[in-house]
């Protein structure tokens, strides 16, 4: 406050009352004086923290991008917020509060779970990025299978590399070889599942490339080394393995003199799997996936005896859903995990991987020739893949419950909507394999590279995630 001069009264004799009223104005005047420096000096010790208020809003400066952030339940100082914090708006308090301005370093973590909130990290869409392939090309990954080494086999585009997934109210960040590296040092990782899980392993191995490269010791643990795979990675001690089992139950061909896409299927609904029960205690972390080995002709067989089947063309047999026994298996192998005494890895379930046939079934003249994405407006999840992943997440949700009353981490992939998107990415007749007749095309695996290098960066993000959480 600023206070202006005051003219004293001189000493010349003036009349009565003119000297009483300048003598009752110097008196107040040093009442005046002396009592503001005590009440400034009282207010600037009262804490903020005693205001009868609930809870305290953030004061922003101008140059954040941020209008206002959700308080405290309980009043608590808050936090001052400069413009590298990325979000442009926070759900604002329901009740007005007093603010306070704290230093711009604190507070970090309650920024990123308000980023997290917010971030739908399996919904959104495909955008355009130029400068892809992000991480490998064909000729630059030696870990690329024939069957979907697209471009080698003749792929005459290569639009499909150049899209980025998007998700809603966030960047997904690129993959950080090194980092997923450091953060798997002494650890080890296991794909069980079918090929699309192998896929996704060559995936990771690829990407892994620009940093190092693993040894293959496959043939120490398996005469079988087309399907279960073991590679180390010598200079961090990481392990990785993938496991066939397409089923994740037990199952046998039918009529064992014949192998084919279409052979029946004798599936055994409570009965895990032994490829993977007999080690998937040795693991620190597990993908488990399963997904178009179910949607072929299968008798189900439960408590010793067949009690249904899928496009079996048998008499007297029930006839089940599609999903039916993909329930049933997920169902098998969340109880079979908690049922084993060792078993302490973090488990993923990633969701069903759809197919994109058309202009017939996979057997009839379909294919997959499309060169861009679908947005999501344009494609939505419905039929049978939306059977399969509802039956599949499900499961997964009522064995999370479950996992958690007995210490065990169990984490959700949904990868489906992002790839029910990707009609383009699939080799269709430019995948070469020996195991298969080429003039039938593939819209089931995925091109390397391409849309399913996105399920690393994912795998990536949900690791930083709950890293940051703990």
């Amino acid at each position: 406050m600023k206070f202006h001069a005051i003219d004293l009264p001189n000493v010349k004799y003036t009349q009565p009352y003119s000297i009483y009223n300048k003598v009752l104005l110097l008196a107040l005047t040093l009442i005046v004086l002396t009592s503001i420096p005590l009440y400034m000096n009282k207010s600037s010790t009262t804490s903020p923290l005693t205001s009868p208020t609930p809870s305290l809003t953030t004061k922003t400066s101008n140059a954040t991008g941020l209008e206002s952030i959700l308080p405290s339940p309980t009043p608590s100082p808050t936090i001052e917020i400069n413009s590298t914090a990325g979000l442009e708006s926070i759900l604002p308090s329901p009740t007005s509060s007093p603010t306070t301005e704290t230093n711009s370093t604190t507070g970090l973590e309650s920024i990123e779970e308000k980023e997290e909130e917010q971030c739908q990290l399996f919904s959104g869409n495909w955008i355009p990025y130029p400068d892809g392939p992000a991480y490998y090309t064909n000729e630059t990954c030696e870990w690329i299978i024939p069957q979907q080494n697209c471009m080698k086999f003749g792929r005459p585009d290569s639009e499909f590399m150049k899209w980025r997934w998007k998700p809603d109210g966030c960047e997904l960040p690129l993959f950080d070889a090194a980092e997923f590296l450091e953060i798997f040092r002494g650890k080890s990782l296991a794909f069980i599942g079918d090929s699309v899980g192998r896929n996704q392993m060559q995936s990771l191995l690829c990407i892994l490339g620009n940093v190092t490269y693993p040894e293959d010791i496959s043939d120490q643990y398996s005469n079988n080394t087309d399907y279960f795979k073991h590679y180390v990675y010598t200079d961090y001690n990481f392990t990785m393995v993938t496991l066939w089992a397409p089923y994740l139950i037990r199952y046998s061909y039918a009529d064992p003199s014949v192998h084919s896409g279409d052979s029946l299927m004798n599936l055994y609904l409570d009965e895990p799997d032994e490829a993977w029960t007999s080690q998937v205690e040795n693991f620190d972390y597990v993908i488990f996936s399963a997904g178009q080995w179910f949607l072929r002709p299968l008798i189900f067989y439960e408590n010793g005896g067949s009690i249904g089947c899928l496009w079996c063309k048998l008499d007297n047999m029930t006839k089940m859903s599609e999903s039916y026994g993909y329930r049933k298996a997920f169902r098998t192998m969340f109880r079979t995990l908690q049922s084993l005494e060792n078993y302490k890895g973090v488990t993923f379930l990633r969701t069903f991987s759809p197919a994109h046939f058309e202009n017939g079934d996979w057997n009839a003249g379909g294919n997959c020739g499309r060169t861009k994405p679908f947005s999501k407006e344009e494609m939505k999840l419905e039929g049978y893949n939306l059977d399969m992943y509802t039956a599949q997440v499900e499961e997964f949700k009522a064995a999370q419950v479950q996992a958690q009353q007995k210490g065990l981490d169990f984490r959700l992939m949904e990868t489906t909507e992002a790839m029910l998107l990707r009609p383009d990415a699939h080799p269709n007749y430019y995948g070469g394999s020996h195991h298969r007749n080429t003039t039938t095309a593939d819209c089931v695996h995925w091109c390397l590279p391409g849309p399913i290098d996105t399920w690393n960066e994912i795998l990536l993000h949900m690791l930083k995630t709950r890293q940051n959480s703990t």
